[in-house]
């Protein structure tokens, strides 16, 4: 078993960090859905895991460093540690990067700020057949509790960390995908663009911060601004649940 002071883990523990992940190049994968899909993505460099976590996943953990239930604790962000965590090299594409493969479905979230929120929209993308997540500033998409939302699906997109969203709106247009902007006083409502057959076209959807939404700027940019409908009480839709109505909308348009 490796001790505490051992360097591997000391260097390990620094990943919890913002600044140790960005320093590093690396993120830590915690639990064994998402050590499963970063093994099958060639992503694990080291992996750590308690002697209770080696007899429940033996299929996960051969070559696994054995360390104690506090280290566990240590590199978990979680109340209860899964006691099985992968260090993993960084996997973001470049932007341009991930438009040369022309997908024809891409969820951008501008300044976002929970990695909850977008952890969960990295597994709806996913799940709706979205090829790439773009984040333009905000939330550290390797923050643990981003990774653990994303229930693997961090390793099955294209994660593009973007300096701007000019660059964006630039090359999604180069490469023929319309730019749609969702604000709440949206000019275009999405049940009409799933109507009218705009939702059938190679698009990228842009998100905004959970509190501020999209920059005005950036609406005004976009191809359409478009509103989710409300046809209950409700005032609005959490950012998550928002991206997951979008995407879905185009996902079921584009596979019409």
């Amino acid at each position: 078993m490796l001790s505490s002071s051992n360097a591997r883990l000391v260097a390990a523990r620094r990943l919890t960090r913002r600044q140790g992940r960005r320093d590093a190049g690396r993120f830590l994968a915690e639990g064994a859905q998402a050590v499963r899909e970063a093994l099958g993505a060639g992503a694990v460099l080291e992996l750590f895991a308690t002697a209770e976590a080696i007899e429940r996943h033996p299929e996960l953990t051969g070559g696994a460093s054995e360390i104690g239930a506090k280290d566990a604790a240590g590199l978990s962000e979680t109340i209860t540690p899964q006691g099985l965590v992968a260090v993993c090299r960084t996997i973001d594409v470049p932007l341009a990067t991930a438009m040369e493969r022309r997908p024809r479905l891409v969820a951008a979230l501008v300044d976002a700020s929970d990695p909850g929120n977008a952890g969960t929209i990295l597994r709806t993308a996913d799940a709706a057949g979205a090829t790439a997540v773009v984040l333009v500033g905000g939330v550290d998409p390797y923050n643990g509790k981003a990774v653990r939302a994303s229930a693997g699906s961090l390793f099955h997109l294209d994660v593009v960390i973007a300096a701007g969203a000019d660059g964006l709106l630039e090359l999604a247009r180069a490469h023929g995908l319309s730019v749609l902007a969702t604000t709440g006083a949206g000019a275009r409502d999405l049940d009409a663009l799933a109507d009218d057959g705009t939702l059938a076209a190679p698009t990228v959807w842009l998100f905004g911060n959970e509190a501020r939404g999209l920059p005005a700027e950036l609406v005004a940019a976009a191809d359409a601004s478009v509103r989710v409908p409300l046809h209950g009480r409700a005032e609005s839709l959490n950012l998550a649940a928002a991206a997951a109505v979008c995407l879905y909308a185009s996902a079921r348009a584009q596979r019409s």
